[in-house]
């Protein structure tokens, strides 16, 4: 077989796609912001909802604070875990205790 073009097959490649567009990085002030807002107790937790749900904000900023509304839901139950198990003992040592 020769080395000619053969017609009977398509010699154009596969087709050329468009660069996919990234968001732009957050940048170290933002983050130092952020930081420091969810370091203030009611305020942090409020802007974790306001970041992870809003529309506007960076995908990096929103599944960080996804994340973090992960683990704060399950530092929360493992909370309530514990204080169940431990409510009964607790219970029982103020019943039984007598002050002097």
């Amino acid at each position: 077989m020769s080395n000619q073009f053969n017609p009977q097959y398509n010699q154009q490649g596969a087709p050329s796609r468009p660069a996919p567009v990234y968001p732009p990085p957050v940048s170290f002030k933002e983050w130092m912001i952020s930081l420091l807002l969810m370091a203030i107790p009611v305020v942090g937790l409020i802007m974790l909802f306001v970041w992870a749900f809003s529309g506007s904000t960076n995908p990096s900023k929103a599944n960080y604070a996804k994340a973090g509304l992960l683990w704060a839901a399950i530092v929360i139950v493992i909370y309530i875990i514990i204080g169940v198990a431990l409510l009964p003992a607790i219970i029982s040592s103020l019943n039984s205790s007598s002050y002097y």
